[in-house]
């Protein structure tokens, strides 16, 4: 394998899974006196928001803190779906699983999301991306969001390679960053066209021919 890739790590969302946060907030809204815009401010945005992310609260205390920072008249039974409603497949989506799908015969796929518990049990049930990945990392799981180098490091040791020997994609340029500090060659996730690119560039095979355009 050219210049030693041995493992294909990938983001989820925006990659995988698309997702608005404002479906939510316009929903919550309808349930206190703020506006969409200002719930995501308040608290999508938030430091609360990446506490649970890293697994230090639990759903129940993630909503106590939310009811309480917004006024929200809401329920947690009623606050859960509304949470977890805002994720959507495209047809980038599509095209990236299925090219995962064909890698997976020659490198060892993982992939590693920011994450609450929720929005996980949710997009296990509903969207079925996790299975085609030999390895997950979570960011719930680990304790540890992204950019924190910590979490980075927990995949290298976990995949049992060296930095270098990983391609990793993410559309946030920050975490990208954080990633490419310790050896790890990243990309930034901005399409699927651009994906394949980056791939070849970083001398992957298995990589589908490119498709003439009929426009």
């Amino acid at each position: 394998m050219a210049q030693g890739i041995k493992a294909l790590l990938f983001d989820l969302g925006r990659v995988l899974v698309d997702f608005d946060h404002l479906r939510a907030a316009q929903r919550i809204a309808a349930f206190c006196s703020r506006t969409p815009v200002q719930i995501c401010e308040l608290f999508l945005e938030s430091d609360v928001t990446g506490a649970f992310e890293a697994g230090k609260l639990s759903p129940e205390d993630f909503y106590s803190q939310v009811k309480q920072m917004l006024d929200l008249r809401l329920s947690y039974e009623s606050f859960k779906p509304i949470w977890n409603d805002i994720f959507f497949l495209s047809a980038k989506n599509r095209s990236v699983f299925s090219l995962i799908n064909t890698l997976r015969s020659g490198y060892e796929v993982a992939l590693l999301s920011n994450i609450n518990i929720l929005h996980y049990e949710y997009l296990q049930k509903n969207f079925p991306v996790f299975g085609v990945f030999d390895k997950v990392f979570l960011s719930f799981q680990l304790g540890v969001i992204k950019p924190d180098k910590e979490i980075y490091n927990l995949v290298i040791q976990s995949l049992k390679i060296k930095p270098q020997e990983i391609f990793y994609t993410d559309d946030r340029p920050e975490l990208v960053e954080s990633a490419k500090s310790l050896g790890i060659q990243g990309y930034v996730f901005s399409n699927f066209e651009q994906l394949v690119k980056d791939l070849r560039d970083a001398g992957i095979t298995f990589l589908p021919q490119e498709k003439t355009s009929p426009f």
